[in-house]
């Protein structure tokens, strides 16, 4: 499951991508800078891991990952191939998720591709370019459904009508997620077609230092002007997160948050929100070889979460032993929840819930 970050150039796409994995993008103050969409494979920071090490004193523990694209600048007119358009489209449709950023801060010395900064103008600028792409896929289908339509076939009239639904919503500028279509009609018509401005989108405010804590008028605008979208809205000083991630150690790093009155890096805030915008979650195993973070779908079955680990748990799935996280806490170990008859054991039906401690019984 891949999150890709799109955004007009310069908005500092690149700087975040190189915070949030240790691959480095080339990062510089011209559009198209980064070509190829840049893959990072990054860590997803959550306490709990950190308690069942705490408790268990494992000899290594390895964190749930999410992957991050980074994807070059789009430009206006990207849709019928501007600046490198056609290829940076089928690079966000590859992905899962679009994380999009947008310059929420003043620099003179930091060019924009539109000589000022509005991220409200920027917004609608990409928007409208997916949009136009949307377009000419659900063009290109009603093409083919409209003739079956015309031959009395109920399924095609029922698809066509769906797919006007469509068409008219991005004709009006609303993208395909925001558009009001029946959940079954949804599943079967929109989903398979995969449009661009489906997929799940979290709007990323770069603001700048002073704003880091508690944003700014132009992240306020941003959040106006989604309300309706059912997307969510985080800021971040992509700068100063890139000027903590040079800090050699853990201390250094959080005597400048702590300077900066943050808790946590906002990159942090940023990869639990694309975990949760790709509608993923996390079991862990605890034994004293590891404790990991293993990541699955939400609403996974055991057998599903099993096969995970290895295909082999999941074909020859006996039963799962499960702990729920708040109760290996509280005793503070496997064998003494085990003692307090605290752990239990599901079979196939079982549906995973998020922070489940597992252990997988299967036979071969």
């Amino acid at each position: 499951m891949k999150a890709g970050i799109v955004g007009l150039p310069n908005v500092g796409k690149s700087t975040l991508f190189n915070c949030l994995s240790n691959a480095k993008a080339q990062s510089a103050n011209f559009p198209f800078c980064t070509i190829e969409p840049n893959i990072g494979v990054v860590n997803v920071p959550d306490a709990r891991l950190e308690k069942l090490e705490e408790l268990v004193d494992p000899e290594r523990v390895l964190p749930a990952t999410v992957e991050i694209v980074d994807i070059a600048g789009l430009v206006k007119g990207a849709s019928k191939g501007e600046g490198l358009g056609n290829q940076f489209l089928g690079n966000i449709r590859e992905t899962d998720a679009i994380l999009h950023v947008l310059r929420c801060f003043d620099n003179d010395n930091i060019v924009h591709v539109d000589g000022s900064v509005d991220p409200i103008r920027d917004k609608e600028t990409i928007d409208m370019e997916l949009q136009l792409k949307d377009l000419e896929t659900v063009d290109k289908k009603l093409e083919k459904v409209k003739r079956a339509s015309r031959t009395g076939n109920k399924d095609a009239q029922k698809e066509e009508a769906v797919l006007l639904a469509v068409k008219t919503g991005l004709e009006s500028g609303t993208s395909v997620r925001a558009i009001k279509i029946d959940d079954e009609s949804r599943l079967e018509f929109v989903k398979p077609l995969q449009f661009i401005t489906d997929k799940p989108v979290m709007y990323v405010c770069n603001v700048d230092e002073d704003a880091a804590v508690s944003g700014n008028a132009y992240v306020e605008k941003v959040k106006e002007m989604v309300a309706s979208e059912n997307a969510e809205v985080i800021f971040l000083a992509v700068g100063t997160e890139a000027d903590i991630t040079e800090l050699e150690t853990y201390e250094e790093r959080q005597m400048f948050l702590e300077d900066l009155g943050l808790e946590e890096p906002g990159s942090a805030k940023l990869i639990r929100g694309a975990y949760k915008l790709l509608d993923l979650e996390t079991y862990f195993t605890a034994g004293v070889k590891e404790v990991r973070a293993w990541t699955i779908p939400i609403g996974a079955t055991a057998p599903q979460a099993a096969g995970v680990i290895h295909t082999d748990f999941e074909k020859g799935f006996i039963r799962a032993e499960v702990i729920a996280y708040d109760d290996y806490v509280a005793f503070g170990s496997e064998s003494k929840v085990k003692e307090a008859g605290k752990m239990r054991v599901e079979g196939k039906e079982y549906i995973v819930k998020d922070g489940d401690v597992m252990h997988f019984r299967f036979n071969v």
